[in-house]
């Protein structure tokens, strides 16, 4: 009841978003969306059925390609009224989903991981050559045409769009774990021999699998091409397959909902630093390594720490602990980046230091810092230590307080 009740307070709150978010931030609100839905159908591949994919912006991208097309199908009018254009990007990643599962799940472990990536990697070096589809440099784009009393012109109609067809895709991939199917993804992650000996056809099992998440990352797809109004090949870049399995991993890819509080999280972090430094795709490194060190079983372990320890223990001995662990988090969040803006300071071109002369002192968090005086290191390397010293201790509490009986 309790999580039900949480979830609603949840929709309700994205419901609401568009009456309290500027424009910029509602834009930022729709491609967390969009990247929600697609970690989300990423883990029912990687962490419900075991197949860890490197190359899923393949059915992202196609998803997309085919939505824009849709878009523009008709003299300009659309295959479909304009809120159902999504499905076609679902359709293709579907039937994309089809074939490439078929070879892809020929192999399992790492060759599996492979071969998706060739697969993807092959779509990327023929896109640019396929004009007529992928548009080559330029890309393609189309409009958003009225339909069902709505113009669709304004970012507060598309985020809408966007909220209805996430909720309805994340809502069917949770039913889709709890049908006997979904609950077959769970053996194929943990011994396909036993599915064998019990009559299965394992290889027919992981193409159903893989085409099911390759269907709702189209889906995603569709989604992006209704938000942008256009699509160029670079979506079938690795970097896009990159950001599903960073996100997924960082919110915990073995729960169903680890995935997106892990896009959702690192989508607005992405937002709210990419304009602040340079270095953000380094931060989301570092934030993946740590996590990955400290935090194995992600961002959504929290919750779940927090949901079996409140039943066994008092209210005021969670908050402190979660209050201390947060300040060790901070501490030596603070040193990594203080150390991290001084280096990319110092390393950058604009930076000079004329010889037999004191290097210029860097301004940094409303502080002058001399490179060369031994204090402007020290101070950092304490804060990440203490950082290191206060979540290690935490998180083996944490661990104790989850086996006391």
């Amino acid at each position: 009841m309790k999580r039900v009740f949480l979830f609603v307070v949840l929709i309700v709150a994205l419901a609401l978003a568009p009456s309290y978010l500027t424009p910029a931030l509602l834009n930022a609100a729709i491609q967390m969306l969009i990247a929600v839905l697609f970690a989300t159908a990423f883990n029912v591949l990687a962490g419900q059925g075991g197949m860890l994919s490197f190359g899923h912006a393949a059915y992202f991208a196609i998803g997309t390609f085919a939505t824009i097309h849709a878009m523009n199908a008709v003299d300009g009018m659309g295959l479909l009224p304009t809120p159902l254009l999504p499905l076609l990007g679902a359709l293709a990643g579907c039937l994309l989903g089809i074939v490439a599962g078929w070879f892809s799940t020929q192999r399992s472990g790492v060759y599996f991981s492979m071969i998706t990536l060739a697969l993807a990697e092959l779509l990327h070096a023929l896109a640019p050559h396929l004009k007529g589809v992928f548009g080559g440099e330029g890309g393609v784009s189309a409009m958003r045409m009225p339909a069902w009393g709505f113009d669709f012109g304004t970012s507060t109609e598309v985020y809408y769009l966007t909220l209805v067809w996430a909720l309805i895709a994340i809502a069917l991939l949770f039913y889709f774990t709890r049908t006997p199917l979904g609950r077959l993804c769970n053996g194929l992650r943990e011994n396909t021999n036993r599915l064998r000996f019990l009559g299965y056809n394992v290889h027919r099992l992981r193409v159903m699998v893989f085409t099911i998440s390759a269907t709702f990352a189209g889906l995603a797809g569709g989604l992006q091409a209704m938000h942008n109004e256009a699509a160029n090949y670079v979506l079938f870049d690795m970097t896009l397959s990159t950001q599903a399995v960073l996100f997924s991993y960082i919110g915990g890819i073995a729960s169903f909902f680890g995935p997106a509080l892990g896009a959702a999280v690192m989508s607005f972090f992405g937002y709210a630093v990419s304009d602040l430094t340079r270095s953000w795709l380094l931060y989301q490194g570092i934030i993946f390594v740590l996590v990955m060190m400290f935090l194995p079983a992600g961002l959504f372990s929290i919750l779940q720490w927090w949901q079996r320890s409140s039943l066994r223990h008092n209210m005021l001995v969670l908050i402190g602990a979660l209050l201390v662990w947060t300040l060790g988090v901070v501490a030596g969040g603070a040193g990594i980046v203080i150390i991290v803006e001084l280096l990319g300071r110092i390393l950058s071109p604009d930076y000079h230091v004329a010889a037999n002369m004191d290097w210029p002192a860097i301004q940094l968090f409303g502080q002058a810092w001399v490179p060369n005086a031994v204090m402007t290191w020290v101070w950092p390397v304490l804060l990440v230590i203490l950082g290191v010293i206060i979540t290690t201790t935490m998180t083996r509490k944490w661990q104790a307080m989850n086996e006391e009986q």
